[in-house]
């Protein structure tokens, strides 16, 4: 009883300090405001935002997420739960963010110590026990984590990793019972439920919960082999048939439905990348992933990566090519490793897995950091058991020196990690000390520079003669002119100087319609257009009519404008131009191009009405009401039959 009382206790110990140290470390980074993507997420999204916790309520706020088709209504449930509880307050938001961190860091010494059970050499339960916690003390103190905590939107990839760590924690034991033959029918299920249960749960969360099938099945492949007895050469084919169900009939259907978008040159319109150049940059991008991870500098964890080289070329840059090389060297180290290092090999093929669905060819953004908040754990698992597996074989005296070296190289790396992490939360913790710091690591990010002119606008509360409203012109103006820049800092400036009453420059307006004209809108050139909009129409701004809808024009003259650029194109001419005709139209389109976004839908009811057209409001009314789902839309259907006639 003894031995087994001892390594528990020696492992949770070590984890116990680890949970303790990392609250400690992110703490005066939850004293911070809101980011980037947190806008249109949390702030600006009022479904989020209930003034009680009724269902319907509830469902709206399920379904109000901007941020994917799939609307992860799990998250956004959490977001309105934290809005119940204390307001729009980020403090508490990220204080949730923390506690869900420090579970998952909780499952990753559940998890390893189990791995290390399976597939280590080491000699005592308190070393296997020990290495767990080593992995989990690593992974939750990485400063490429940090955005995953302290940027309150990404509590999406936090909490669905929750699931996939308990998805895999579930599969590892149903698997022992299954391979042990002890009640092989219930164990079978227990495998079957870890896989299917936490994907369709975590799912809710953000799509990567869909990862997990393929994290068990690398998982199975190097440490139970498919076996069906242990040590045995027959396969076990229930377990075959059930990765088949799980992982490769989903992963047919998905890229028949996903392949004839990919290969449209529509869907890459918006993107300053082709599908072809997305994939030679990611090769760079997914090694440089590892340097973060592993050997992190302030310059490389910049947050923004909108300057990021895009490689045009197997030679330009010249790295493109040699990234891809090691990429494939490390999948053959996988099939080389499984053998000799099974936990290195693992670590190293969850990393790589890992990137297969945000670095590959889904048309998203080349980086970001929170997307390696599971393949982190990866790194971490192949570098500890890389340290502690000794060769078996060597001399006492040359094991010691191997452990004591690998173990001070461990140390070393642990308080780089833990001061690179504290260092950043701190400059979390107050939103101008983190904006200056991000534009300091990302001198030519465009999105950096404007993030800190625009933080200098709020600190001015648009009074002419602060210090900051001086301060705002020259990041914003450097923002400005960088070549891949959005019309972001052109709006800030004119939204600035219109707010304060101060003239706008030609130059300014000139900049922008430019920008607009010469390539799709992106999703921050619509917020620009939408953001100076809405100012006009709360009679905050008086701009130019002229300008403003020379910049609409340019940036509707692109084929296949999205919905939301039509409908925030139609409000402006409905409400501000009194284009009445132009806004209908637009708005139509909107619908049109966006069938299941009910805001447009809403919107366009009303100018129906408006203009007396009242057969074709009953139609879209109809519509709508197929649309509601769980009852969310009761209040917005009893408003708008309200103001139709009953005949």
């Amino acid at each position: 009883m003894a031995p087994d009382i001892l390594p528990s206790r020696s492992g949770w110990r070590v984890i116990a300090l680890a949970l303790l140290v990392t609250a400690l470390v992110y703490w005066p980074g939850l004293y911070g405001g809101w980011l980037f993507d947190d806008y249109p997420n949390i702030v600006d999204n009022h479904g989020v935002q209930p003034a009680a916790g009724g269902l319907t309520t509830l469902i709206k706020a399920a379904l109000s997420s901007p941020a994917s088709d799939f609307k992860r209504p799990l998250a956004s449930l959490s977001f309105a739960a934290n809005y119940l509880a204390t307001g729009l307050d980020p403090f508490p938001m990220k204080m949730t963010n923390l506690v869900i961190h420090l579970l998952n860091g909780l499952l990753v010494f559940l998890l390893a110590r189990t791995l290390f059970r399976l597939g280590a050499p080491l000699s005592t339960l308190r070393m296997q026990g020990i290495a767990a916690a080593l992995v989990a003390t690593g992974w939750l103190l990485l400063p490429i984590n940090v955005t995953s905590v302290l940027y309150v939107v990404q509590r999406m990839e936090s909490m669905a990793n929750v699931f996939v760590l308990a998805g895999l924690i579930g599969y590892i034991h149903a698997r022992k019972r299954l391979l042990e033959g002890r009640l092989p029918s219930l164990a079978l299920a227990g495998c079957s439920a870890s896989l299917a249960v936490p994907v369709a749960v975590g799912a809710l969360a953000k799509e990567t919960a869909v990862m997990l099938p393929l994290y068990a099945f690398v998982l199975e492949w190097i440490l139970f082999d498919f076996q069906r007895q242990p040590k045995s050469s027959r396969r076990d084919n229930r377990i075959i048939g059930l990765f088949v169900l799980v992982l490769f009939v989903p992963l047919v259907v998905g890229l028949i439905w996903l392949i004839p978008s990919v290969l449209r040159p529509q869907t890459w319109a918006t993107r300053e990348f082709t599908l072809g150049t997305r994939l030679l940059t990611e090769g760079r991008v997914v090694l440089d992933y590892i340097v973060w991870t592993l050997f992190p500098l302030p310059h490389g964890l910049s947050f923004y990566h909108d300057d990021y080289v895009i490689s045009t070329g197997w030679l330009s840059p010249r790295t493109t090519l040699t990234s891809i090389v090691v990429l494939a060297i490390m999948v053959g180290l996988v099939f080389w490793l499984k053998r000799r290092q099974p936990l290195v090999a693992l670590g190293v093929a969850w990393f790589l897995a890992c990137q297969l669905l945000t670095a590959t060819v889904l048309p998203l953004e080349l980086v970001y950091e929170h997307r390696n908040y599971f393949a982190s754990l990866g790194l971490m698992l192949a570098l500890v058991a890389l340290l502690v597996s000794l060769p078996r074989n060597a001399r006492p005296q040359l094991r010691q020196r191997l452990q004591w070296c690998g173990g001070a190289l461990f140390g070393v790396l642990l308080i780089w990690w833990t001061t690179l992490t504290a260092t950043t939360a701190y400059a979390w913790g107050e939103p101008l000390s983190l904006a200056r710091e991000l534009a300091e690591r990302g001198p030519q990010s465009p999105r950096a520079q404007y993030e800190l002119g625009r933080t200098y606008i709020i600190y001015s509360r648009y009074k002419p003669e602060s210090p900051y409203t001086k301060a705002a012109y020259a990041p914003l103006e450097q923002a400005a002119a960088l070549p891949r820049s959005s019309i972001l800092p052109q709006q800030a400036l004119i939204f600035m100087n219109a707010r304060m009453g101060l003239p706008t420059k030609d130059a300014w307006w000139d900049s922008m319609i430019a920008k607009l004209r010469s390539r799709q809108p992106g999703v921050q050139d619509e917020s620009s257009l939408i953001a100076l909009s809405q100012c006009m129409q709360d009679a905050s701004c008086d701009l130019p009519h002229p300008r403003m809808t020379q910049a609409f024009d340019a940036a509707a003259s692109h084929p296949n404008p999205t919905a939301r650029l039509l409908a925030a194109y139609g409000e402006y001419a409905w409400n501000v131009e009194g284009n009445r005709q132009l806004g209908k139209q637009l708005q139509q389109r909107a619908v049109q191009a966006a069938p299941r976004e009910v805001a447009y839908r809403i919107t366009f009811i009303r100018m129906l009405v408006a203009q007396q057209q009242f057969g074709e409001a009953r139609q879209q009314l109809l519509a709508l009401e197929a649309l509601n789902v769980g009852g969310y839309l009761d209040e917005n259907l009893r408003q708008l039959h309200a103001i139709l006639p009953n005949n």
